[in-house]
C-alpha cells in the first residue's frame, strides 16, 4: 500500500479526541450513499417509465400509417395494400376504418374510437387483441361467402376500462351511435346498431383500455354507410428509429395525395417530457451529493485542525507537501468511494424489487400505466458515480492545500 493511501486509511480508522469529526464523516458517508441511491432508483424509474411506455405504444400502434390527405378515405385500397406490402422494410400491413362513436349501454355511455379491422392482418401490426382477459376475438374473423347468415347482433371487443365506464361484459348488447347519419326531411339522423360484446382486452394502457374498440372491417363500414372504404393502413416496419424515412418511402410509393405519420411523430412530446423530467430529476437529486460533499469539506477542514502536529511530525521527517496533499484527497476519495459504493448497491437493490414484484402501484388515467416500471442501466451507474466522486474530489481540494501549507516550526512551537 502506497505510504499516502496508508496514512489516509489510518486516519479514517482512527479514534479521535474530538469525536464530532467522526460524526461528521458518518453522515458524509451516509449523505454519499444516500444520493447515489437516490439517484440511481430516481433514474430507473424514469427509465422504466420511458422503455414500459414505448413498448406498450409499439405494441398498441403501428410504426407507421398511411392516410389520404383529402377526400373521405381510401377507395379501391386492395391493389395499393398489396403494392406497399412489397417494398423494402415492410414487414406488416392491415387497413382499418376510424370513427368516433358514442357506445352506450342503459343509462351509461362514453365515447370509444371504433377501427373496423380484418384480425388476422391487424395482429401482425397490433398486440391488442392479444391482451383480451375476457372473452374472444374470434367473431371478428371474416365470415365466408359459404357460411350461414351471420346473426343479427354483429360481434365487438371493447377496452376493460371503456366497459367499465359503460357496465358491460361480455355477452351484454351495447348500443353504437355514429354522428354520420343519414340526411331526411327533419335534418341529420345519427346512424346506431347494437352490438354484441364477445370480448373485452386490457393493454395496461389507459390511453386504448378507456376508449378503444373493434369491429369488423364489414360491419364498421356498413355502421359509417361506407362501402369498401378504409381510411388508414397501418404497417411495421423492421428498424422502428427510421420510421421517418421508411414512412417518405411508403409515400412516395403510395402516390400524390396520401401521407403518412409514425409513432415517433405522434409520441413526439410524451417522450420530450420524459427526457426533461429525466433531467431536472437527475438535478435535483445531485443536489444531496452536494450536500454530502460539503459534508466531507467540513471533516477534512476539522481533521486538518486536529492533525496540525502530525502533519508538522511528518513534514519534518521529510515527507514532502505534495504527498500530505495527497493524503487528504485520498482520505476524502475513501469517504465518497465507501458512500458510493453503499449507494450503487443499495439504489440496484431497490431497483431490482421494485422491478421485479411491482409492489408500486398508480392511478392508469393519470400515468398511463398502472405500476411504477424501473429500469436501472449499468450506465446510469457509471454516470452517477463519475459525479459522485468528481463532486466529493473537488470538496477536498481546500483542506489538502490547507495541510500541505502547514509550516512545521510553527505547529510544533508550542508542543
Amino acid at each position: 500500500m502506497r505510504f499516502e493511501l496508508f496514512i489516509a486509511a489510518r486516519y479514517l480508522r482512527a479514534k479521535r479526541r474530538q469525536a464530532v469529526i467522526g460524526v461528521i464523516t458518518a453522515i458524509s458517508v451516509i449523505g454519499v450513499a444516500a444520493g447515489v441511491a437516490a439517484l440511481i432508483i430516481a433514474l430507473a424509474i424514469t427509465n422504466g417509465m420511458r422503455r414500459d411506455l414505448q413498448n406498450r405504444l409499439l405494441g398498441s400502434t403501428a410504426h407507421v400509417e398511411l392516410m389520404r390527405i383529402t377526400g373521405d378515405g381510401i377507395r379501391d385500397w386492395r391493389p395499393l395494400v398489396a403494392h406497399l406490402r412489397q417494398l423494402p422494410h415492410v414487414t406488416a400491413d392491415a387497413p382499418g376504418l376510424y370513427g368516433q362513436v358514442l357506445l352506450s349501454r342503459g343509462a351509461r355511455s362514453g365515447g370509444a374510437l371504433i377501427k373496423g379491422i380484418i384480425p388476422a392482418e391487424e395482429r401482425t401490426v397490433s398486440d391488442l387483441l392479444g391482451h383480451i382477459t375476457s372473452g374472444s376475438a374470434a367473431a371478428l374473423e371474416p365470415i365466408p361467402y359459404a357460411a350461414p347468415a351471420p346473426v343479427a347482433t354483429p360481434p365487438i371487443v371493447i377496452g376493460s376500462d371503456l366497459a367499465e365506464t359503460v357496465g358491460a361484459q361480455v355477452g351484454d348488447t351495447v348500443l353504437v351511435t355514429s354522428p354520420q347519419g343519414e340526411l331526411t326531411p327533419l335534418g341529420l339522423i345519427p346512424r346506431y346498431q347494437r352490438f354484441l360484446v364477445v370480448g373485452i382486452f386490457h393493454s395496461g394502457f389507459y390511453q386504448y383500455d378507456s376508449s378503444y374498440a373493434f369491429l369488423r372491417l364489414t360491419d364498421a363500414q356498413h355502421l359509417f354507410s361506407e362501402p369498401d372504404l378504409i381510411s388508414v393502413i397501418s404497417f411495421k416496419v423492421d428498424d422502428l428509429y427510421r420510421a421517418n424515412v421508411i414512412g417518405q418511402e411508403i409515400e412516395k410509393a403510395a402516390g400524390p395525395g396520401y401521407q403518412t405519420t409514425n409513432w415517433m411523430e405522434q409520441n413526439r412530446e410524451l417522450f420530450r417530457a420524459l427526457r426533461l423530467e429525466q433531467i431536472v430529476t437527475f438535478i435535483v437529486l445531485a443536489l444531496i451529493v452536494i450536500v454530502a460533499a460539503l459534508n466531507i469539506l467540513i471533516a477534512l477542514t476539522m481533521m486538518v485542525m486536529e492533525k496540525t502536529r502530525d502533519i508538522a511530525v511528518l513534514l519534518s521527517f521529510g515527507v514532502r507537501a505534495d504527498q500530505i496533499r495527497r493524503i487528504f484527497l485520498l482520505q476524502g476519495l475513501l469517504i465518497s468511494v465507501l458512500g458510493t459504493v453503499a449507494g450503487l448497491i443499495l439504489g440496484y437493490f431497490l431497483s431490482w424489487l421494485g422491478g421485479h414484484y411491482r409492489f408500486i402501484h398508480l392511478s392508469a388515467d393519470v400515468y398511463s400505466i398502472d405500476y411504477l416500471p424501473f429500469a436501472p442501466r449499468l450506465i446510469d451507474g457509471i454516470l452517477v458515480s463519475a459525479v459522485s466522486l468528481g463532486v466529493s474530489l473537488l470538496a477536498t481540494l481546500y483542506p489538502s492545500s490547507s495541510a500541505a501549507r502547514v509550516l512545521p516550526a510553527e505547529a510544533l512551537r508550542y508542543e
